[in-house]
């Protein structure tokens, strides 16, 4: 099971890197299947910075946890999809859903629930246990 969670971080990590790269290099054309349109420089700048950062460092972390068989890079891949999940389940309610609004909302879930199952079977720091013994508690 725990090469099987290694294997999926790592595909799943490199498919959002390249995902990443693709709005590096093609902002217009990569922002345009997430629904994404440019006003100009500005909105191009906005496309690929933004949209890069967050699927190199979600897909990076992924590949990091995989490789390195570390589970707490893992956490950070994690809060970036489950964050953009709940972005997206306040944008249904707030502004009603759009046409196959639960596609990126399944993919983002997924690579949360991928992301937490491998953090838990594979090796990582325990924060709070780490914390108390540290202060002798």
């Amino acid at each position: 099971m725990r090469l099987i969670l290694t294997a999926l971080l790592f595909i799943a990590g490199l498919f959002f890197v390249f995902l990443g790269i693709g709005f590096l290099l093609t902002p217009a054309s990569s922002g345009q299947g997430f629904g994404l349109t440019t006003s100009g420089v500005e909105g191009l700048a906005t496309i690929r910075a933004d949209m890069t950062a967050f699927f190199i460092v979600a897909g990076g972390c992924m590949i990091w946890g995989a490789w390195r068989r570390r589970g707490d890079p893992l956490l950070i891949s994690a809060a970036l999809f489950a964050l953009a999940f709940i972005g997206r389940a306040v944008n249904a309610i707030a502004a009603g859903p759009h046409d196959d609004f639960w596609a990126p909302m399944l993919v983002e879930a997924l690579a949360v629930i991928l992301c937490l199952a491998a953090y838990r079977m594979l090796p990582h720091r325990d924060f709070a246990g780490g914390l108390n013994r540290q202060f002798g508690r």
